[in-house]
């Protein structure tokens, strides 16, 4: 029960609440939240919303998206709580950022694929397969779990990353829900940027090693705490410095 409470305190705490709304500082931590989310997620946004092209009109695409964005919100919540509850346990920030570098190096040195994937539509429904297949249910409801299932899975590096960034459970959460919402509201815009500016992407992942130093150092053998406003400062400077690459890289190929 006390596990609970510590879990999930922090979030009916309407104290915290008030301090976070009225913090500038916050503010701009919960707003860099929202932009690593909304970057990390566009290759997210894009399978999802494949996932919703199997039903057969836009109003029940717009639906499944629509429902799947409670049980998102639903699951995030969960999700943190039990992450606050266990980055306490320094051997849990010891793998979360190790997770968090393999991420980087996957991104850099592992992956020889393009990142720019095209998720191809099939011109027919394919067959259920898995459990689809044995669960009887309509194919709007089909999608709508898979779409549930797919943010679990999407949310857990969003959510280690935030609380890598910030401690404060409140401050994860509205910059998580917020991110949702942005990243299924202007997936296509940010679609857009990331395709007219592709150094845009090396970039959140270069902001994900930082996290994951920022996360190491936190440790109690380390006990180095980096300031929530210095992650600010990287962010600000490193779009500065991906659109001047992205300008000099341009000015090459035009020349």
């Amino acid at each position: 029960m006390n596990a609970l409470v510590n879990m999930y305190g922090p979030f009916f705490d309407l104290h915290n609440w008030a301090t976070v709304i009225e913090s500038g500082e916050d503010w701009l931590i919960i707003l860099s939240l929202v932009v690593m989310e909304c970057m990390l997620s566009v290759d997210n946004a894009v399978v999802l919303a494949a996932q919703t092209q199997s039903l057969p009109n836009k109003v029940e695409q717009e639906k499944s998206l629509f429902y799947g964005l409670f049980g998102a919100y639903i699951f995030r919540f969960l999700v943190i709580g039990i992450g606050v509850y266990l980055i306490n346990f320094w051997w849990i920030k010891v793998l979360g950022a190790g997770y968090l570098f393999y991420l980087f190096l996957k991104y850099f040195f592992l992956d020889r694929r393009k990142k720019d994937k095209k998720v191809e539509v099939p011109s027919k429904r394919p067959e259920p397969t898995g459990w689809k297949k044995h669960i009887h249910i309509s194919r709007f409801w089909q999608v709508v779990i898979s779409i549930e299932l797919m943010d679990i899975v999407f949310s857990i590096d969003s959510v280690l990353a935030s609380l890598a960034i910030s401690s404060n459970p409140v401050i994860v959460l509205i910059g998580g829900m917020i991110g949702i919402l942005a990243m299924r509201g202007i997936a296509e815009l940010i679609m857009g940027w990331m395709e007219k500016i592709p150094e845009l992407q090396g970039m959140a992942y270069f902001l994900i090693l930082f996290i994951s130093v920022k996360l190491f150092l936190s440790i109690p053998a380390i006990d180095i705490e980096v300031p929530n406003m210095l992650f600010v400062a990287v962010l600000v400077v490193s779009i500065i410095v991906t659109l001047i690459i992205h300008y000099m890289n341009k000015r090459k190929t035009n020349n």
